[in-house]
């Protein structure tokens, strides 16, 4: 009874003679001989530290040289790294940030007009339509419907309106 081993695994088989004649028996399982015959190495995670296999072809497509357990992973890296900040592709100089300005002070989230507290349909207004001008005694909250209303109508717009000198 013919027995063999396999340098990758090292453990002791049974095979055939007439399969070892033929060039077979080399491997104990299919599990072996996959695991034999990949070519590619063991990498880590770039954002979670798992190590994962990939391919040489894998490895070469890779434009950042960073490696992925998954989408997920893969998808955080690129929101912090690539897709935020001057990277992102609606920067506009850092200037459209009063949303975030008003949002960060204690005005409640309410449109001063209609009193409406839907924050899906609440927008920043500039009292003095000047969208550089981001001071916080500047910025209102007012639905799309009165904020529409603000900028289209005259008699609307008291009282949400600076003066224009």
């Amino acid at each position: 009874m013919p027995k063999t081993g396999y340098l990758f695994c090292n453990k002791m088989f049974y095979a055939k003679p007439s399969h070892i004649k033929k060039g077979w028996g080399k491997y104990c399982s299919k599990n072996c001989q996959y695991r034999a015959q990949r070519t590619g190495k063991d990498v880590t995670c770039y954002m979670c530290n798992k190590t994962v296999y990939r391919s040489i072809k894998d490895q070469n497509r890779s434009k950042s040289g960073n490696f992925f357990c998954s989408k997920s992973c893969q998808t955080l890296w690129r929101n912090k790294a690539i897709y935020s900040g001057k990277n992102h592709f609606n920067w506009s100089g850092g200037k459209a940030s009063y949303r975030n300005i008003l949002t960060r002070t204690n005005t409640p989230r309410e449109c001063l007009r209609c009193e409406c507290v839907d924050s899906r349909v609440l927008a920043v207004h500039h009292k003095d339509r000047n969208r550089d001008n981001n001071k916080i005694s500047n910025l209102i909250w007012l639905c799309h419907n009165c904020h529409f209303l603000v900028h289209n109508y005259n008699n609307e717009s008291e009282g949400f309106m600076v003066p224009v000198a």
